[in-house]
């Protein structure tokens, strides 16, 4: 059986981002149960607000880059800040441009069938909880089947130690476990 492929990211462009601190601890759950983890940082695609008039002129060159590594991952890890009980629009405006069809493609190939397990890190005593609620809702719009499992870190301003773990062993536990489920569920249902 081949490895799973899984492609990590957060939804947040900060360096030091607390989600980006998290998702990698997820991925290395998820390759320690034998995926094959890409980390990226969507701060290295400069993607502009997504414009059917952009569009109109070619899809952005980093847009088109960013939805061929969706679309080669078998599923997908993502951290999602907390922006006004929402994601961030960095997170809304990558899936808006990765959902979009190309000539030649399916709908939604970069998402339709693929399992994604999802994440929050927050200074907020809710740790991201009502934002991962609408990102979940959009992941099964596109036609993605979300895991059950989520994690959700409060107070994650004082959770992380210098060299990015989590200073509680269980949460760091809690953390590579979610990449590891999602790593179990693709050797079981292979794309």
């Amino acid at each position: 059986m081949s490895r799973p492929s899984v492609l990590a990211f957060s939804g947040s462009l900060r360096q030091g981002s607390l989600n980006q601190k998290l998702v990698k601890l997820a991925a290395r759950g998820a390759a320690k149960s034998g995926a094959d983890v890409r980390v990226i940082d969507l701060a290295d695609f400069l993607l502009p607000i997504f414009d059917e008039d952009v569009e109109s002129r070619g899809t952005p060159a980093e847009a088109v880059s960013l939805k061929a590594m969706m679309k080669a991952a078998d599923g997908m890890l993502i951290a999602s800040p907390e922006y006004n009980s929402s994601l961030s629009g960095a997170l809304k405006n990558a899936v808006d441009w990765a959902s979009r069809k190309a000539e030649g493609e399916s709908a939604l190939e970069a998402f339709s069938g693929k399992a994604v397990a999802v994440m929050a890190a927050s200074p907020s005593p809710v740790g991201g909880l009502r934002g991962l609620m609408h990102l979940r809702q959009i992941l099964s719009h596109i036609q993605m089947h979300v895991l059950p499992g989520q994690m959700t870190l409060c107070h994650a301003d004082e959770a992380f130690d210098d060299a990015g773990e989590l200073k509680d062993p269980k949460l760091g536990a809690n953390a590579e476990k979610l990449g590891r489920t999602l790593a179990e569920y693709l050797k079981r249902h292979p794309s």
